[in-house]
């Protein structure tokens, strides 16, 4: 498994870096009852609408996004986090280049 390394201290700020167009991502950790992910975006990139089956928490650490979540916009930037509830479409936006941390859950 490609996760983090476990006891070991790490700054999710350092552990990912931005490219100069695209988005690039870790798995933190990951077992049968979730996973968290670290993603950077460059500028102007994004995720297209799509639904997934749990909730996600979504941690902005750096930067700031446009979180779509059944169509509503929501302007998230560092230190600002949100839930997106499972089975409804949502998306990201990258306003300027950002860090994120996203945590799910199974149920």
């Amino acid at each position: 498994m490609n996760t983090f390394e476990k006891a070991v201290v790490f700054s999710f700020t350092e552990a990912i870096a931005y490219t100069a167009s695209g988005i690039v991502s870790r798995q933190v950790m990951k077992n049968e009852k979730g996973n968290v992910s670290l993603f950077a975006f460059s500028a102007g990139e994004g995720l297209s609408e799509h639904t997934a089956p749990f909730d996600a928490l979504v941690q902005i650490i750096d930067g700031e996004s446009d979180i779509i979540i059944g169509g509503n916009v929501h302007k998230l930037v560092a230190g600002e986090s949100i839930i997106m509830p499972a089975n409804i479409s949502h998306a990201l936006q990258a306003r300027s280049a950002f860090k994120m941390i996203l945590t799910m859950i199974k149920t």
